[in-house]
């Protein structure tokens, strides 16, 4: 009984050195393992970085167009107002000058008449340029 005795006490021992070997192999294994997923998140952080770099430079630029564009067609809308004014003011003139051509040859009654039936006209004509002015302003102060 003491050899059996003396035989399983060495036993544990042998088992453990066996043991050992493989979990120091392991140990370097999960090490190792560490190391090159470290090694890919840093990796996957830079790819990032440089990701949202890109992207910031990107949206500065598309900014920068974008308020390259609203300045451009505010002078366009501003533009267009001189001319329509302008527009409007020689329509005026103009309509003053044939009233006055008119009375000049003596045919102011009849003109009286034709004056008010086109002034309507010229009114509901001067509100659409008006109404589609003041949309693209209002589209424009919306941006």
């Amino acid at each position: 009984m003491a050899n059996s005795d003396s035989s399983t006490a060495t036993l544990p021992i042998a088992l453990k050195k066996e043991n050992t070997v493989p979990i120091g192999s392991k140990i370097a294994e999960l090490n190792e393992s560490r190391s090159d997923l470290l090694n890919r998140i840093q990796g996957l952080k830079q790819d990032l970085q440089g990701w949202r770099s890109k992207l910031d430079t990107q949206v500065k630029i598309h900014r920068d167009e974008l308020s390259e564009l609203k300045k451009s067609l505010n002078v366009e809308v501003d533009q267009l107002r001189k001319e329509f004014q302008e527009l409007k003011s020689t329509l005026q003139q103009q309509q003053e000058d044939v009233t006055a051509s008119l009375r000049n040859l003596g045919l102011q009654d009849s003109t009286g008449d034709a004056k008010e039936a086109e002034e309507p006209m010229l009114d509901v004509e001067d509100q659409e340029v008006h109404a589609s002015v003041e949309e693209v302003i209002e589209k424009r102060d919306e941006n």
